[in-house]
C-alpha cells in the first residue's frame, strides 16, 4: 500500500491463528493501521492478497461483516447520539446481539448512557467503541488502542472482557502503545516498522535469552556521545551497549557478580547519576525499542575507544 511516494505497508506478510490474541505492534507511522484497514475491507490492496475467515474483506464484505467486529481508533458515532442509543441501534443490526445492558454495566457506561456522544470523555468514548464492536457476538474483533485514556480499574475490566473473548473461542487481533498490554494479554505478538514485518513470536519468545544477561541503565541527564563505546570498553568482550534514547542505555551480554560494580564505577568516573540500574531479563518494551528506535550510538567491548590527541 503506498501513498504518493510514501509506502506504507511493504511486502507485508503474517498470519492471525483462530482463537487467539495477536497484538500488532510499531511505532506510529508502520504501516499498523493500513494493514487493519484493509483486514477490514476498508481500504483494497494494491497487491497482494488478504483473507478475513477465508473471505476476501471486499469483494466478500456483506458475507464477512456480521462475522466481525471493529473498534476503530477513533470516531464510529454519530456526534449527537447518545451512548446507550448508539449502542442498541448497532445491537438491532445484528442477528443474535449481546445483551446491551450487560455490555453497559460491565464497561461502566451507565452514567454516560444519555450523553450525546460529542461530549463523552475520550476513555468514554473507547468504551462505547469497544461495546459496539462486541455486541454482534463476532467470530473475529479488531480492536485498535482499546485502553487508551482509560483509567487503572477500567483498563483492567477491558483485559479481562478480552480474556473472557479468548476463553469463548474469539480472535482478536489488537493494536496498542503499550507494551505491558501486548505481553500481558497476546498470545503473539507481530512488530511492524516502515510498512514491514521485523519479529514475530509469542512474548515469552521475543523476550527469552538463555545466555545473555540485560542492564538498563537511566540517567538524570542526557549521556556524552561517547558513553556507549566507553562504557563497553570497561564491560569487556562480547558485552554490546545501545544507547535507547538521550538518558538511557542497555547493556547486553556476559553478567556476573562484578558487572553492576564495572558499571556504578564508570558512572562515578564519568560523573554520571544513575537513576535506575536494573539487572534482569528483556521485557516486551525493550524488544520493541531495539528493533523500532532510531537509531542511536552501539558499542561492543572489543571497540578502540581513540587516544585524546593535542
Amino acid at each position: 500500500m503506498t501513498y504518493g511516494e510514501k509506502v506504507a505497508v511493504d511486502d507485508l506478510s503474517l498470519r492471525v491463528d483462530q482463537g487467539t490474541i495477536t497484538a500488532v505492534l510499531g511505532p506510529n507511522g508502520a504501516g499498523k493501521t493500513t494493514t487493519l484497514e484493509t483486514c477490514e475491507g476498508y481500504r483494497r490492496p494494491q497487491r497482494g492478497s488478504v483473507r478475513v475467515l477465508g473471505l476476501d474483506p471486499v469483494r466478500d464484505r456483506r458475507a464477512l461483516l456480521p462475522r466481525i467486529g471493529v473498534m476503530l481508533q477513533s470516531g464510529g458515532a454519530w456526534s449527537g447520539v447518545r451512548a446507550v442509543e448508539m449502542l442498541r441501534h448497532v445491537a438491532r443490526l445484528h442477528a443474535h446481539p449481546l445483551e446491551v445492558d450487560l455490555l453497559v454495566e460491565r464497561l461502566g457506561l451507565a452514567d454516560c448512557g444519555r450523553t450525546a456522544y460529542r461530549r463523552l470523555s475520550g476513555g468514554q468514548q473507547q468504551r462505547l467503541g469497544l461495546a459496539m464492536a462486541l455486541v454482534g457476538r463476532p467470530e473475529l474483533v479488531f480492536v485498535d488502542e482499546p485502553t487508551a485514556g482509560l483509567d487503572p480499574a477500567v483498563r483492567r475490566t477491558v483485559w479481562e472482557l478480552l480474556d473472557e473473548l479468548r476463553r469463548d473461542g474469539v480472535t482478536v487481533v489488537l493494536t496498542t502503545h503499550y507494551m505491558d498490554e501486548a505481553e500481558r494479554l497476546a498470545d503473539l505478538v507481530h512488530i511492524v516498522d516502515h510498512g514491514s514485518l521485523v519479529a514475530s513470536g509469542t512474548p515469552t519468545e521475543l523476550t527469552r535469552s538463555s545466555t545473555v544477561a540485560t542492564i538498563r541503565l537511566v540517567v538524570t541527564e542526557p549521556f556524552p556521545p561517547s558513553a556507549p563505546v566507553s562504557l563497553a570498553a570497561e564491560l569487556g568482550p562480547h558485552t554490546e551497549v545501545r544507547q535507547l534514547d538521550a538518558v538511557s542505555l542497555v547493556i547486553t551480554g556476559p553478567a556476573d557478580h562484578t558487572t553492576l560494580g564495572t558499571v556504578s564505577r564508570w558512572c562515578e568516573a564519568n560523573g554520571v547519576l544513575p537513576v535506575s540500574l536494573t539487572l534482569g531479563q528483556r521485557n516486551l518494551e525493550d524488544v520493541f525499542l531495539e528493533l523500532t528506535a532510531p537509531a542511536h550510538p552501539v558499542a561492543t567491548g572489543q571497540d578502540v575507544v581513540p587516544e585524546a590527541t593535542a
